[in-house]
């Protein structure tokens, strides 16, 4: 049996390196950057592990496995980026510690007003912006219940707040959670929350999931924060109803546009708060150290033909459970 063609474009360290090593010590590992990858090294490759854009994919017919290093796989699943043999594994598990702290620190930023204070420190005004509330006694909506909006749902919990979950499939509850619903049950709740997270990957389903009819049907005093996909929230309503001086605020990590444009409204709409899609990446080291432990347990899994973590299914774009 020849041996296996691994390509590592994410940048590992020699200590990555030898872990990975480790795992395979009969492959041939070719490390590069998405970047530098040629057409030749990819049509060889039997593993991947790290994102490759898609439009550089085209089925590779030798491509066995796939393990990207984001929680995101919607990219990746369209038709004709990898063959149906190929199996695709994401990096569900490596974020939710990053991600869910950013979550956390943008609804106190909100709720306490820093941003307004940031905002008038910056311009030498000393004025006291008024009344704040508190997490402890809040209700938390989390719309999207893998690792990052569960571990939100977890910390949310832990300070106080009554936390609701919503999920493709209400099973399950997990003891993190006061109450668990699925996607249908959305307008139900939406006005019961005073805060509501989205951590949604793109798809059809998920794609302008909050209009403008669930934005207003917020209470005025909710926050809404979104780290998942941009798409999932309209972004011209979202402008209109934070002008309007509905919601509290709103904390996003990614827009729809991505990249938000210089000139784009959002950027001075009221009481928002928009970070560049940074809140995961590997700003945390501790993030990427998950991702190169998934990565291996992966291809050890997959070299001795057992059962992997986080493989997609590639109809949904989730992972399957």
């Amino acid at each position: 049996m020849q041996p296996k063609q691994i390509i590592v474009t994410i940048p590992v360290k020699e200590r990555h390196k030898a872990y990975l090593e480790s795992k395979a010590p009969d492959a041939r590992f070719l490390y590069t950057s998405a970047q530098n990858i040629t057409d030749d090294e990819l049509d060889k490759a039997n593993i991947i592990i790290g994102n490759v854009p898609p439009k550089r994919l085209h089925s590779p017919a030798a491509l066995e496995w796939m393990q990207l290093n984001s929680a995101g796989s919607d990219n990746y699943c369209a038709p004709g980026v990898l063959s149906p043999r190929t199996i695709l594994t994401n990096a569900t598990g490596a974020y939710g510690l990053a991600i869910s702290e950013y979550m956390l620190a943008v609804s106190l930023q909100i709720q306490n007003k820093l941003f307004l204070y940031r905002d008038n420190q910056r311009n030498h005004l000393w004025k006291d912006e008024g009344e704040v509330t508190s997490i402890e006694g809040s209700t938390t909506l989390v719309i999207g219940l893998g690792d990052i909006g569960g571990s939100y749902a977890r910390k949310m919990k832990a300070l106080g707040s009554y936390t609701i979950g919503i999920r493709r499939t209400a099973t399950n509850k997990p003891d993190y959670l006061d109450e668990l619903y699925s996607m249908d049950s959305l307008d139900e709740v939406l006005p019961r929350a005073d805060f509501i997270a989205l951590s949604l990957p793109n798809s059809p389903a998920t794609y302008r999931i909050i209009n403008e009819t669930r934005l207003r049907a917020m209470k005025k005093t909710a926050i809404l924060i979104n780290v998942g996909r941009g798409t999932a929230i309209d972004t011209d309503a979202l402008v209109r109803v934070l002008n309007d001086g509905h919601l509290a605020g709103c904390a996003v990590d990614v827009t729809d546009p991505e990249p938000l444009p210089p000139d784009h409204p959002l950027w001075d709409a009221r009481n928002m708060v928009i970070t560049p899609h940074s809140s995961g990446s590997y700003h945390l080291p501790e993030t990427f150290e998950r991702i190169v432990r998934i990565a291996g347990e992966n291809l050890e899994a997959f070299l001795a033909e057992k059962p992997m973590r986080n493989v997609v299914d590639f109809s949904t774009g989730y992972r399957k459970r």
